[in-house]
């Protein structure tokens, strides 16, 4: 089911908004920053910098159409429309104004559901677009229960690691991958954390985690820490206390995305749970709270 709203009428758009979503059930749209903590000067590797932003021609589109997408959050603007948060494959994150949606009748109503694949039309140059065209795609099995929490918590991060325009393909595979994984019951613990590192990793936080900041390899017998400005280092009592020191096997698991060892399931949450806090800057995740109180996770 496709659909083409009217762009005229009373929801006009003002001249320039920038960026304006407000929180995902309660926390706000932002990208996190990293930790600024000086690494010791004993360590001889250099800090890694986070990956550069790419440049983004694409702020200058006036029309795209029939773009891969799905919507991550959505929220009322004005008196019959609403502004949707979206995750297209070749644009990134974009805001665009749905026009009319809230009305009764208005086909967008059934169509602009999180978590369906969907192909969408917009056109503008601000950083707020307009909606033109969305229609289902379909051939996804639809979240329910627990799973559907786990997709709110991937959307929140999403929200608040990906930047507006910046493209991140890999990802949008990824997160196709994490709903079906999750529509089909796979154990939440697993692809929660298969998705928390294939974000950090795109979003320019990730580091190896099967080699030390030293360059040895990681063994696992050993026992370690993750400094999050360098990466994996051998656990010392002069590293800071709130490092969480973790088995070697757990990162050498993490590293091949292998989590059915319970050792690696419950040292990979607290690490994961770590890395993300110190990003966001101590910024707290609601769905990870909800989760959290509901199921362990």
């Amino acid at each position: 089911m496709g659909t083409n709203e009217d762009t005229h009428g009373a929801d006009e758009l003002p001249v320039s908004v920038v960026d304006p979503a407000p929180p995902l059930a309660s926390a706000a749209s932002s990208a996190p920053a990293a930790s600024a903590a000086p690494a010791p000067a004993a360590e001889p590797a250099p800090a890694p910098a986070r990956k550069p932003r790419r440049p983004s021609a694409r702020a200058s589109d006036f029309r795209v159409s029939e773009q891969p997408g799905f919507v991550l959050h959505s929220y009322p603007y004005r008196e019959t429309s609403l502004i949707i948060d979206v995750l297209t494959r070749d644009h990134g994150r974009v805001a665009l104004v749905a026009k009319g949606a809230k009305r009764p009748h208005s086909a967008l109503r059934g169509v602009l559901q999180t978590f369906q694949p969907l192909s969408l039309s917009w056109s503008g140059k601000s950083e707020m677009r307009t909606l033109t065209g969305a229609e289902w795609v379909g051939g996804m099995l639809p979240l329910g229960g627990d799973a559907l929490l786990c997709g709110f918590y991937v959307n929140e991060l999403l929200v608040k690691f990906c930047a507006r325009e910046d493209p991140f393909p890999p990802l949008f595979q990824h997160y196709l991958v994490t709903l079906a994984r999750l529509a089909h019951d796979e154990p939440a613990v697993q692809v929660l954390r298969s998705f928390e590192r294939v974000l950090l990793r795109e979003t320019g936080y990730a580091r190896a985690l099967n080699r030390t900041t030293a360059r040895r390899a990681v063994q696992p017998e050993g026992r370690y820490v993750f400094d999050p400005e360098r990466g994996v280092r051998e656990a010392s009592d002069e590293l800071p206390a709130h490092w969480p020191v973790v088995a070697g096997q757990t990162l050498l698991d993490m590293e091949e995305d292998d989590y059915h060892r319970a050792q690696t399931v419950a040292q990979s949450k607290t690490l994961m749970r770590f890395l993300l806090n110190t990003y966001l800057g101590g910024t707290p995740l609601a769905t990870r709270q909800i989760l959290i109180d509901l199921q362990n996770l």
